[in-house]
């Protein structure tokens, strides 16, 4: 049974922690894709601004979905590196991802997130496993 395209986006729209954390995909194409979060009080942190761990999540996501929308593969996170470049308090926070190396049971990708105007949030690199059937 070959996989679409639409079914990899519907396997994530339907994750009941995709929903739960309130995510919107706006793009979704193969190796093209686009995230919007908006950010609402349970997500902030102490400070008062979006949680660290947000950020985390909506970059792992974004690389995970890149990966699948390209290799119609389930894959899961080996490594996941996040730089933290400032933070967001209200609004909409947007991500994106690209494969930046692929192989048969690995790949590489990264994804930045970004405020309404465009002012870069974090930016995140991972490798993950490919899960082959």
């Amino acid at each position: 049974m070959t996989t679409r395209l639409n079914d990899v986006r519907e396997s994530f729209e339907s994750s009941p922690f995709f929903s739960h954390i309130g995510f919107e995909i706006l793009e979704f194409e193969e190796g093209n894709i686009r995230l919007k979060l908006p950010i609402r009080r349970e997500l902030l942190n102490a400070n008062e601004s979006l949680h660290g761990g947000v950020h985390a999540t909506m970059l792992d996501l974004s690389l995970g979905m890149a990966i699948r929308s390209v290799t119609k593969t389930r894959c899961t996170t080996i490594s996941l590196n996040v730089n933290y470049l400032s933070p967001s308090i209200e609004g909409e926070v947007f991500a994106t991802a690209k494969i930046v190396k692929q192989g048969y049971r690995m790949v590489v990708a990264e994804g930045e997130m970004m405020d309404e105007a465009g002012n870069l949030l974090a930016k995140g690199i991972g490798t993950y496993k490919l899960i082959r059937d």
